[in-house]
């Protein structure tokens, strides 16, 4: 319930006792002329107006005079006035609640979830992908139709939706975005893109981005705007098809490693932070290759190192390279060896 609503109630409320409270007291004048009334005193006709408003009607004390019947009668026009306006403002209060929770209004305390703004076919795949590898996700769309589409299709409890206008800036702290890992700006075109993540950096300079483009030969602008991840649709796309042409079987494979694993058998690439207490602490990475190779059927094939706050990826590294805690490791695997080596690592996958 917000401040206006409460106010309103009380306001509601304190009306109608001060309007009680002068009915009763002329009900009290009027009745007390008559000798052979029942409401004798200020103590009956305060019994006589609680007996009214709350409908028990005990009908122990009634107004026997003209004059007493027609403001008694106005308590009881008064009671069914007041009950009706509470429940029309509670109804009212309700339907406001249940609205606001509905476009996101009340917020989500997600950590380490990604933020889309945009909502659209290519997000939706996105999503899918993310929910499968046990992502959770906040989204921003405008338009209000999308927020049923959103609910229908993911669980609350994974999928967080806000209605707002995305240049409302302010509005984004309902996603809890200052504790996401990362920021997919999904609209409409290149140029909208690049003018939105401008304006955004202003507000969260230090967050990550990723936008996908349409028109590859953006990727430097973007990445000079700080845009810390700028894919081109159409690259991947070319990129996959001509692999399809004259390499089909690497072409299938490669599919299959960047998408969530749907099967035991489905290869993924993952990578999990080492630890202080990992076993693979201090070791090299040609022992822990093999290691890995032997006890989970992971293929090791890089390693990123995190150097003066900035991420160094090292590919298929020499083997007297030193793994040390805060550094990852990433492996191909498939999905039913994710469980053992969430339990080894002991952390979610991903960047932590």
């Amino acid at each position: 319930m917000n401040k206006s609503s409460f106010l309103r109630i009380v306001v509601i409320i304190l009306g109608f006792m001060v309007g009680y409270g002068i009915l009763t007291s002329i009900l009290f004048t009027l009745e007390s002329r008559d000798p052979n009334a029942n409401i004798k005193d200020m103590g009956d006709a305060i019994w006589f107006a609680m007996v009214t408003l709350t409908t028990v009607g005990y009908g122990d004390l009634t107004p026997i005079t003209r004059e007493g019947r027609i403001f008694g009668s106005i308590f009881l026009l008064g009671s069914l006035g007041f009950y009706g306006v509470m429940i029309g403002q509670i109804s009212t209060i309700m339907n406001t609640i249940k609205e606001n929770n509905k476009l996101g209004m009340n917020g989500t305390n997600f950590t380490n979830h990604v933020v889309i703004i945009g909502w659209s076919d290519f997000g939706k795949a996105v999503v899918d992908q993310l929910i499968a590898a046990g992502r959770n996700v906040a989204i921003v769309t405008k338009v209000k139709d999308n927020i049923d589409i959103i609910q229908e299709f993911y669980p609350k409890k994974n999928v967080f939706t806000l209605f707002s206008d995305y240049a409302n800036f302010d509005l984004l702290s309902k996603l809890n975005v200052e504790e996401s890992s990362i920021v997919f700006v999904n609209l409409d075109d290149d140029t909208e893109k690049l003018v939105y993540v401008l304006n955004l950096k202003k507000h969260f300079n230090h967050l990550k981005y990723v936008v996908t483009l349409d028109n590859a030969n953006l990727k430097s602008t973007f990445q000079s705007a700080g845009v810390t991840y700028a894919v081109s649709k159409h690259e991947i796309a070319s990129r996959l098809l001509a692999s399809y042409i004259f390499e089909p079987d690497v072409a299938e494979y490669s599919e299959e490693i960047i998408a969530f694993p749907q099967t035991d058998e489905d290869y993924d690439i993952k990578q999990y932070l080492i630890v202080e207490d990992n076993p693979y602490n201090n070791l090299y990475y040609e022992k822990v290759f093999y290691d890995m190779k032997k006890e989970f059927n992971a293929v090791l094939i890089g390693i990123v190192k995190i150097e003066g706050g900035k991420k160094r990826l090292i590919k298929n590294p020499e083997s007297q390279v030193m793994i040390n805690e805060g550094d990852y490791l990433i492996m191909i695997t498939n999905k039913n060896s994710v469980k053992k080596l969430k339990k080894f690592f002991n952390v979610e996958e991903g960047y932590v």
